[in-house]
């Protein structure tokens, strides 16, 4: 019998041992597991380190995530990348590796990821195959079951610093400069609806974190995620929404849209949206061109320009408008874009800061350039026009030549 079948044995005999009508602490687990290896170890030979393993695999896998967990703990893992049971690769320092161990039985992996969805109050099942949740850490958690996933259930985990990152820290890498960051500083605080566009893994929520210390503390924020990842410093009246899928109990799914039209009757100063992937789009436009100055947002795209065109089709995933009406809703709503990216060298960087002015005569919308990546730093590109939001928040002097 071999250590892989010792250990579904036990686990086995160990959940009928444990009372769920209370709250079970680890020592008592702990316990329960040492006297089943004990009485295990009388039938075959189990050596110390055998009975070390076995104790860690068994708790871990009651209370934690199971095999996975050393890499949860581990800060300098950004990304777990579970594929089935046949291989896991992580990411450390921006470089992706395979790891040596992987899931030997597909009900540890199920377990772990049952064990997961519930503690998001989520539901995952061949039914409803594909789910997104979050980990007590905060780390983003996507997976992806059969029928949908053809090699086994997909699970991947994206990790972020236990410390939010700030502005100062994304300066020290090089990511932005000390003078854009002064001009965004300057654009948050005055209430400019400002969205951040970027690829996978090019930093849009951490920027987004980064620029929402600015936002004056004394202003009432609501934010709205698929998947709670924002970390929002120093705002006291905070208030966190999350959607919500439907489940085999008959609980209706709360989407992103629902959301935004709830906060709008709940008295928000800003309203801060994470990724936006769909007709959501229109919502936050609307809620951006009704009052609330100083909105944020982010989505998926490979340019600043790309991310107009893809805003325009999402719209159009919620409402069926003529494209000339949705590009004024984008250009009156979104006063300024910051598009990041990944380089070659994995680094993380702010590749453009453009305002949008308006629509042209050929009735696309206006870009104007303010900063540009040029290869190696974050310059100056062009004057901000419309200042009327800086000069009513008081940043009158040297406007001209200073932003």
């Amino acid at each position: 019998m071999d250590l892989n079948q010792i250990k579904n044995e036990l686990r086995e005999n160990i959940m009928p041992k444990i009372d769920l009508s209370r709250d079970v602490s680890d020592e008592e687990i702990g316990g329960i597991i040492d006297e089943l290896i004990i009485s295990k170890g009388k039938e075959v030979f189990l050596s110390l380190e055998n009975k070390t393993a076995l104790k860690t695999e068994l708790f871990d896998s009651i209370r934690k995530k199971g095999m996975i967990q050393p890499l949860i703990d581990d800060p300098s893992v950004t990304e777990i990348m579970v594929n089935g049971t046949e291989s896991i690769f992580i990411e450390q320092a921006g470089r992706l590796f395979k790891w040596n161990k992987s899931f030997g039985d597909i009900n540890d992996l199920n377990d772990v990821i049952q064990q997961i969805a519930a503690q998001s109050n989520r539901v995952v099942n061949e039914g409803s195959p594909i789910v997104d949740a979050r980990l007590e850490n905060g780390s983003r958690v996507n997976v992806v079951m059969n029928p949908v996933a053809l090699n086994g259930p997909i699970v991947t985990i994206r990790r972020f610093p236990d410390k939010p990152i700030m502005i100062e820290d994304l300066i020290s890498f090089g990511a932005v400069t000390p003078e854009a960051v002064e001009f965004l500083r300057r654009l948050v605080v005055s209430g400019y609806n400002i969205f951040i566009s970027g690829g996978t893994g090019s930093g849009k929520t951490t920027f987004l974190n980064a620029l929402s210390n600015f936002i004056p503390s004394e202003e009432r924020i609501i934010t709205i995620e698929d998947s709670a990842e924002l970390q929002i410093q120093g705002i006291p009246n905070l208030v966190r929404l999350e959607t919500r899928n439907a489940n085999i109990e008959g609980c209706k799914p709360i989407t992103m849209r629902d959301l935004i039209k709830t906060a709008l009757r709940m008295r928000p100063d800003r309203i801060i949206v994470g990724e936006i992937r769909d007709g959501a789009a229109l919502d936050f436009l609307q809620a951006a061109n009704t009052g609330h100055d100083g909105s944020l947002s982010t989505g998926h795209a490979n340019s600043a320009r790309d991310m107009l065109v893809r805003m325009e089709t999402m719209v159009l995933m919620g409402i069926e408008l003529p494209l000339p009406a949705i590009r004024r809703q984008i250009a009156s709503a979104v006063d300024i874009l910051v598009h990041l990216g990944r380089l070659r060298d994995k680094s993380r960087k702010v590749l453009e800061i453009s305002e949008i002015t308006g629509i042209g005569s050929d009735g696309e919308i206006k870009m104007s350039a303010l900063f540009k990546f040029d290869g190696t730093r974050l310059r100056r590109a062009g004057r901000l026009k419309a200042v009327e939001k800086l000069e009513r928040s008081g940043f009158t002097e040297d406007i001209d030549d200073r932003l």
